[in-house]
């Protein structure tokens, strides 16, 4: 038998995330470093995954299938194609960045909390949800990939209500309302979409026969499996439901500006950056190819809900005076990109809408860590308690800028590729929407430019004028980010390289083609 690699790349941090739970409390460090050292070990494992995957080869790569509950047809199925290997890549890549990035946020005498914080714990939540997401992103079994697609909303759950923001730890009990509000909130939305996605897993299974992703789709390429239109559409929306809450799309969208507001700036990279791309992923996987005739006809639908998110959460984003609130607003418009690209049915909307999803990753950790890192030296989330920080912290708020223009993809950073794929593959069959979509990137500019204008400029303010600026270790979670951000927006072909032959092979299975060009071009 080959090496599993798949199974240790998920399994790593699993393992990690016991072994630093069981580090006794005295040794808060250790527990630290160790959980550093096996999101390395888990980031050097991916890379050999990146590196033995074939963009030229078979499908699923590197698959593995064992039988699991033989008597319900479920087996322990894993497989990685273009999309999936990118994503577990990004996902091994960032957890080094947040793990460091959090490095005193479970510490009562860095945060100023009486109440007690095991640092144990939070690394070990941290590397468990590592351990989900990755998984989630090489099963091919579809009940296997449901049950860690909602496994992970337990960590996730102790991240947001257990570890809450530092700028309001000093023993307020509205914060901590605000945060098991938030905690709650995030665990009965995905709750509720799992709990219907859980049925339709189980009428897949009564048409089916099985949850092999790989055989449902081969059995219905070759006809030998037939769904009813109206079954195919109901088992679709049953799927959707919860990759919309996951993802979010408006109108499931309202639990992500308060998790993200409540939580540490590392946690709220990890929902946003990671857990949300779950979502996105799995409409790749698991809609189109599952059930590709119903995801045409649901596309209109989708298209307008891709709209909204795009319009109504860079429209919030303007608004906001809480700094974290008014990125997972910016994060809600994004997301609207990412689907409106994957139901745009073009293969430059998909290729745009997944390499979306890696630069989203990547700017909005730039993002949101360097803006934890000012908060935490403010102690406040609120836009209006700064200004003139880039007098006196000239490092934070070059980063910050930075971090910022590649949210609203400024050609020469990596989300400005992405976003311009997903508007040309749009505008390609959807003219209509592909033109409103574009006033999404106006909104964005308007947002992003204003509060850095409110934050960084101007006069300097008495609260922040002894402000240090980024010390080793924030440098070291920021600048390998910006160096990623610029590297993939002038050079982004070794990811199109990867997830293309995966696009084009989604593109089959709903099939679809191109739409051509109406006017020929000049012989």
């Amino acid at each position: 038998m080959s090496f599993p690699l798949l199974t240790a790349t998920a399994a790593l941090p699993a393992l990690g995330a016991i072994a630093t739970a069981a580090v006794p409390a005295a040794r808060r460090v250790a527990a630290k470093w160790l959980a550093l050292l096996v999101s390395l070990g888990t980031l050097a494992l991916a890379a050999v995954t990146l590196v033995r995957f074939d963009p030229g080869g078979d499908r699923y790569q590197l698959t593995e299938s064992h039988p699991w509950i033989a008597d319900f047809g479920v087996r322990y199925e894993l497989g990685v194609d273009g999309i999936g290997v990118a994503l577990v890549a990004l996902t091994a890549l960032l957890m080094p960045f947040v793990i460091l990035a959090g490095w005193h946020d479970a510490d009562p005498q860095e945060t100023g909390s009486k109440r007690w914080r095991p640092t144990q714990g939070f690394f070990a939540l941290i590397l468990a949800v590592e351990a989900m997401v990755i998984i989630s992103f090489e099963a091919t079994d579809v009940f296997l990939f449901y049950i860690f697609f909602e496994a992970m909303l337990i960590p996730m759950y102790f991240l947001i209500g257990g570890f809450g923001d530092r700028a309001h730890e000093h023993g307020d009990e509205a914060a901590a309302t605000q945060r098991s509000y938030a905690a709650v909130k995030f665990l009965l939305y995905n709750l509720v979409g799992g709990l219907i996605m859980l049925a339709a897993v189980i009428g897949l299974y009564v048409v089916a026969g099985n949850f092999s992703l790989q055989e449902i789709v081969q059995a219905r390429a070759d006809g030998s499996l037939h769904m009813a239109t109206n079954t195919e559409r109901w088992l679709f929306l049953g799927f959707f439901f919860a990759f919309a809450v996951k993802a979010p799309l408006w109108p499931l969208h309202t639990w992500l500006p308060n998790a993200m507001g409540e939580a540490t700036a590392p946690v709220a990279v990890l929902i946003t950056a990671v857990v949300d791309k779950v979502g996105t992923f799995a409409m790749l996987r698991f809609c189109l190819q599952l059930f590709p005739e119903a995801s045409k006809w649901a596309t209109p639908a989708i298209l307008v809900l891709a709209l909204i998110s795009i319009i109504y959460g860079a429209l919030l984003a303007v608004g906001q005076r809480d700094i974290k609130r008014l990125v997972a607003y910016a994060s809600i418009s994004h997301f609207g990109f990412i689907i409106l690209g994957i139901f745009a049915m073009t293969s430059q909307g998909q290729s745009g809408a997944t390499l979306y999803m890696v630069n989203h990753g990547i700017s909005t950790a730039a993002l949101m860590l360097v803006a934890g890192f000012l908060i935490s030296r403010r102690g406040s989330r609120l836009i209006a308690d700064y200004g003139g920080v880039q007098k006196v912290a000239p490092v934070l708020a070059g980063t910050f800028l930075i971090g910022g223009l590649a949210t609203l993809s400024l050609p020469g950073l990596a989300p400005f590729v992405s976003e311009f794929l997903v508007l040309v593959g749009t505008f390609a069959r959807y003219p209509a929407v592909g033109i409103i979509a574009t006033f999404g990137i106006v909104l964005a500019a308007l947002y992003t430019l204003v509060l850095y204008q409110r934050t960084m400029t101007g006069p300097v303010k008495a609260e922040v004028a002894e402000m240090p600026d980024l010390r080793v270790r924030e440098l070291l979670v920021v600048a390998p980010l910006i160096v990623l951000l610029i590297f993939l927006g002038v050079y982004p072909k070794p990811v199109t390289d990867i997830v293309n032959p995966a696009v084009k092979q989604t593109m089959s299975d709903v099939h679809e083609t191109d739409p051509q060009p109406e006017v020929e071009a000049a012989k």
